[in-house]
């Protein structure tokens, strides 16, 4: 079975082969948040971006669209149970161009991670996070 595809903004067919079911919008991240159950967050774009504003309580591990960002995601994982609950965000640029969320929500498939989620960005973490009122960091 072909995974979902999302359209962006824009109705293009997003560049991406994560499936809809295992995309979160930014609503339901926030209140994940405020649960019991709170996923651990990755940042996986731009560090520059992530010191300007950030998720709080999330860390950054690199920009998985390199080989030693995707090195950084498998050292930070690594004493992880493969049920860990991970939500992975970018938001560097508009979905369907993002280089750092499909190869970091696939290498943790690769790893045996069960519970692996990404943060819908549509057009980017300005606009679709701190925009919209969501709460921010800022700092490394």
């Amino acid at each position: 079975m072909q995974a979902q595809q999302v359209p962006t903004k824009s109705s293009a067919v997003a560049d991406t082969t994560i499936p809809s079911a295992a995309l979160v919008q930014p609503a339901e991240l926030v209140r994940m948040l405020h649960g019991s159950e709170k996923p651990l967050i990755l940042q996986v774009g731009s560090h520059v971006l992530y010191a300007e504003a950030h998720i709080p309580g999330s860390e950054y591990v690199g920009a998985t669209g390199t080989s030693a960002g995707l090195q950084s995601l498998r050292e930070r994982v690594s004493s992880l149970r493969k049920d860990q609950f991970i939500v992975l965000y970018c938001g560097c640029c508009p979905w369907g161009h993002c280089p750092n969320i499909r190869p970091a929500y696939e290498q943790l498939h690769a790893l045996g991670f069960t519970q692996v989620k990404a943060l819908y960005l549509a057009d980017n973490f300005g606009t679709d996070w701190a925009g919209k009122g969501y709460p921010v960091a800022k700092g490394r």
